[in-house]
């Protein structure tokens, strides 16, 4: 418990809003998609992934959780759950080991995301957000507190945001 807490306070002081990103990607994605369109659940982090999915118009959507794909299935009928390539992964765990792999098997391409659920759950998962948001190939990476956001872009500058949702 008091893990969350300090992790949440430290949050706090570092995060931002749409206003303290230079980054005209990010800043778009925060004004378009997170602060603008309407709330689909009330979850944070399916809330943050819905959205996405509207706003990036993913078609192909990677999850292992059930309730995740109901979720997914209710509000975009005609997205694809399976497939050899995915716009959006929903993850509630992502180690190092399970990104190379996703990214040596070309799952992901230019653009993808990957949402990691409770990146500040426990101090496990929030080194194991540490350790990828160090690695080369993830340029640009958001930590929103309830969740985390990696996108592959190659033709940005690896940037790392702190922003309140």
């Amino acid at each position: 418990m008091w893990h969350k807490l300090i992790s949440y306070l430290k949050f706090l002081l570092k995060s931002t809003n749409a206003h303290g990103v230079h980054s005209p990607f990010v800043f778009s994605y925060l004004t378009q998609c997170l602060y603008s369109r309407p709330k689909m659940a009330q979850n944070k982090t399916i809330n943050v992934l819905l959205k996405s999915i509207d706003y990036l118009e993913a078609r192909r959507v990677s999850t292992n959780d059930r309730d995740i794909q109901k979720f997914v299935r209710e509000k975009f009928p005609d997205i694809h759950l399976d497939g050899k390539h995915f716009d959006i992964v929903y993850a509630k765990r992502m180690g190092m080991s399970k990104f190379i792999e996703l990214l040596s098997s070309s799952k992901l391409h230019n653009d993808s995301m990957i949402l990691i659920d409770s990146i500040h759950k426990n101090p496990e998962k929030q080194q194991e957000w540490k350790n990828l948001i160090t690695y080369p190939k993830i340029t640009v990476s958001i930590d929103m507190y309830h969740c985390g956001a990696i996108f592959i872009r190659k033709e940005q500058v690896k940037e790392h945001f702190t922003i309140r949702i």
